[in-house]
């Protein structure tokens, strides 16, 4: 919230953090839906209404209407149409009202059997320790029906060209004591907690994890691969570090995995500056390796494929991010395939209505 001179509060107008997306230069690669007949809950996306950039519900409509079968999805925080009136630190519970009315509307089944943003995980931070319980009851009363979990960002490093998309946050929030009594009181509400980490902090979401083995952790982006800043043209070594910490996060049973993020910025992969957007053969190849990585680690019983929308539309369109996904796991059986893309997204979130019409 910002004061102007005369004193009125006006809501904050975050900037557009993320690559621009180019209607114009993905419209260059159509492709078809392929196995359009598997069941999907987009695990990962958001909705926001930003200062140069909107993102909402028409939006996410026209992305995936592209022949997919996508029955449902999950709205994770981004924050965007928090409150302004009242105690600050329940101005993010705005985002969850906002995209509860969402919700409702796709509900009303007048704009298809798809049911956009049937679970929310909204911004509640640890770091308030045992204040937070108030926050986490105005959320749940704001979607009752929905609300499933809770992400405060976390990703941070120490090198001044690596930032999460919303900004530097301090380094070693997961491990501080404030943050651990805040973050007790999640299984108390029956929430789970998306871990939103670059791959340097896995150890840390270890450490938390097997500290809280009653609380369902969702480890977001495949585990915050890097190819930026020192960690550019070292693909070789960040991979290879990355995955031994994926593979020590897979003993933790309370740890589950989203598989997308692919196509932030902070991959190095540079998806956006080809002339052409890429195709799905070409997004799977380059992904296969961390894909692979992660069903490999954690089974398909605790993997689940997200859009991680608007956010990687600038590397590619939402049509050809799926059929990428499901070029990487053509040798799956259906049962997994049914995990993969949908049955995973559910238990977590409680969603097992949402894959049967």
């Amino acid at each position: 919230m910002t004061q102007s001179a005369t004193g009125q509060r006006t809501p904050q107008r975050i900037a557009p953090p993320h690559v621009p997306i180019r209607e114009d230069w993905l419209a260059l690669r159509q492709e078809e839906a392929i196995e359009p007949d598997i069941p999907i809950i987009d695990a990962h996306h958001h909705l926001w209404d930003r200062s140069g950039q909107r993102y909402l519900f028409d939006d996410f409509l026209r992305d995936a209407g592209g022949g997919h079968d996508i029955r449902a999805s999950v709205h994770v925080q981004c924050r965007s149409m928090y409150r302004v009136e009242g105690d600050p630190l329940l101005h993010s519970v705005g985002e969850t009202e906002f995209v509860n009315g969402v919700a409702a509307r796709s509900a009303s089944g007048i704009y298809g059997e798809m049911r956009a943003c049937a679970a929310i995980v909204g911004f509640a931070d640890p770091m308030l320790g045992d204040a937070l319980a108030p926050v986490l009851e105005a959320h749940i009363a704001a979607a009752p029906d929905r609300f499933r979990g809770v992400r405060a960002t976390v990703a941070a490093h120490d090198s001044p060209g690596i930032a999460a998309s919303f900004g530097r946050v301090p380094t070693g929030k997961m491990m501080d004591s404030a943050f651990r009594q805040g973050f007790a009181l999640l299984s108390r509400y029956g929430l789970s907690y998306d871990a939103w980490a670059f791959f340097t902090q896995l150890g840390d979401v270890l450490d938390l994890a097997k500290s809280f083995p009653d609380t369902p952790i969702v480890v977001n982006h495949v585990g915050g691969v890097l190819g930026i800043g020192p960690y550019r043209g070292k693909q070789a070594e960040v991979f290879a570090e990355w995955r031994r910490s994926i593979q020590r996060l897979a003993r933790c049973p309370n740890v589950s995995i989203k598989l997308g993020g692919l196509g932030m910025f902070n991959t190095g992969f540079d998806l956006d500056k080809q002339a052409l957007p890429p195709g799905s053969l070409e997004l799977a190849e380059i992904w296969r390796p961390y894909i692979e990585t992660c069903v490999e680690a954690f089974g398909a019983e605790r993997s689940m494929f997200e859009s991680n929308f608007p956010v990687d539309k600038s590397s590619c369109s939402y049509t050809v991010l799926w059929n990428a996904f499901k070029h990487i796991v053509a040798g799956a059986t259906r049962k997994e395939k049914e995990l993969l893309f949908g049955g995973t997204a559910a238990r977590i979130y409680r969603l097992e209505n949402a894959l049967h019409y």
